[in-house]
């Protein structure tokens, strides 16, 4: 597969899992509902969020019309990036990366900018509705990112000892996430552990020392730069 389709590949792909799998937690589950899938260890479990990865939340109107606005820049700047890698023949697990990367943002993307207004305000007691004829719950990029992944892997009590918070409650993994925060994570661990595979293109052979600008020939004696400067011998004298 040649390079320049892996990004139309990946991006649509999860994107399509991404988006199927938030609307179907936001028509058919209330709010802060749960359905076990694996024991109590991996659950569906709907929750939304204005903010970034993992729940991370910018408070206020203008913080969340921020985040929407900083979203689409790095959308079109990791866009501008996957270009790049393209035209200069990149490694091609670097591409992938990048490409889940984007996949991801455009994911939260989509949520901020549109679910506010195709969907009905999501509760408790009732599920949301798609497309309501009183409208929908909020206006352009102030929508709300649908969480639902919950890996509540161990559950215990933080020790005695530790300052402030020994004896609560610890859960872990806590946060609630989604398809689209999965492979913005996935693309950086990834990134990480194979940097300098992925960057080694980037760096910039020297030229060798023996090797004069232009490509001109050492002259002649034998490869001696002392031999350039000596004098010729004197012949004989008559």
């Amino acid at each position: 597969m040649e390079k320049k389709h892996i990004p139309w590949i990946i991006i649509p792909g999860i994107l399509l899992v991404d988006q199927v799998s938030k609307i179907l937690v936001k028509l058919n589950m209330t709010l802060g509902q749960s359905i076990p899938v694996f024991g109590d260890w991996f659950q569906i479990h709907f929750t939304e969020n204005y903010g970034m990865a993992f729940g991370l939340e910018f408070s206020g109107e203008y913080g969340k019309l921020f985040l929407s606005l900083l979203r689409i820049v790095a959308v079109i700047a990791i866009g501008w990036y996957i270009y790049r890698l393209v035209r200069k023949e990149a490694p091609s697990g670097l591409i992938v990366c990048i490409s889940l990367i984007m996949a991801g943002a455009i994911g939260n993307i989509i949520d901020s900018a549109f679910y506010g207004l195709i969907f009905s305000e999501s509760h408790f007691n009732q599920a949301a509705g798609l497309f309501p004829e009183e409208g929908g719950y909020g206006a352009f990029l102030h929508g709300k990112v649908v969480d639902m992944l919950y890996f509540p892997v161990f559950r215990g009590n933080i020790p005695e000892w530790i300052p402030n918070w020994g004896g609560q409650p610890f859960i872990f993994f806590r946060p609630v996430f989604n398809v689209a925060d999965s492979a913005i994570t996935i693309g950086v661990l990834i990134m990480i552990i194979f940097q300098k595979k992925f960057f080694a293109h980037e760096k910039k052979t020297a030229a060798p020392e023996d090797e004069t600008p232009g490509g001109t020939e050492t002259p002649a004696g034998n490869g001696d730069p002392q031999s350039q400067n000596r004098s010729p011998e004197p012949g004989p004298q008559e």
